[in-house]
């Protein structure tokens, strides 16, 4: 009996000293307190840098035909406006060509810059500027006459009344963009107080009677 208790208690004890052995080692080469595997810290990711490249001259080119060499060139924000003030969308590119572009060209230009193209019509001429759009309506009555009435329409306050009829012929004024206004009732210089506000137009190309 005295045989068996000595072996049992150096079985245990050689099990004890195998455990003591073998800690749980961390990262920085220390044991855990808790025994478990330490978090290896998440490695830091730089910030890309900005990417430059050289937007080239499209002055003059055909709408369609510059946003291509634009995004050709790596710059893929671009935007257009009518340079005429009219506010018509350019629904199709291709009808439409260049007369300016901000930024101007040069080289050393981020991407993520957005271009933006003023543009008129195939068969309109480009103006020396871009011609703005009507501002805001305040108190008082703007002259808005030869301004083109969707560009008048948007300075209006939203809740005017309107009335625009033909100068020209009976015709219905269905896309505002291709018209421009002859007279205006009431008159530059009025007081704005809510009354309604009518205006005669005729076709951007027509001269007002």
């Amino acid at each position: 009996m005295r045989t068996h208790h000595t072996i049992t208690l150096l079985a245990a004890a050689g099990a004890f000293a195998l455990t003591a052995c073998d800690p749980q080692v961390t990262d920085n080469g220390k044991p855990s307190a808790s025994g478990a595997p330490a978090a290896t810290p998440a490695a830091s990711t730089p910030a890309p840098s900005a990417k430059t490249a050289t937007l080239p001259n499209l002055v003059g080119k055909g709408l369609q035909t510059a946003q291509d060499e634009a995004q050709g060139a790596g710059f893929f924000v671009l935007t257009s406006h009518d340079a005429l003030g009219r506010e018509r969308l350019q629904a199709l590119d291709r009808n439409w060509k260049v007369c300016s572009q901000t930024p101007g060209p040069g080289a050393g230009i981020d991407t993520k810059t957005a271009v933006d193209f003023g543009a008129v019509k195939l068969e309109e001429s480009c103006p020396a500027t871009d011609a703005p759009a009507p501002k805001p309506a305040g108190d008082v009555m703007p002259d808005f006459v030869s301004q083109g009435m969707k560009a008048v329409r948007s300075a209006l306050p939203a809740n005017a009344s309107i009335t625009v009829k033909d100068a020209v012929q009976s015709r219905m004024v269905l896309q505002e963009s291709n018209w421009k206004v002859c007279t205006q009732d009431p008159k530059a210089g009025a007081a704005l107080t809510g009354q309604p506000l009518s205006f005669t137009v005729a076709k951007t190309e027509e001269s007002c009677p």
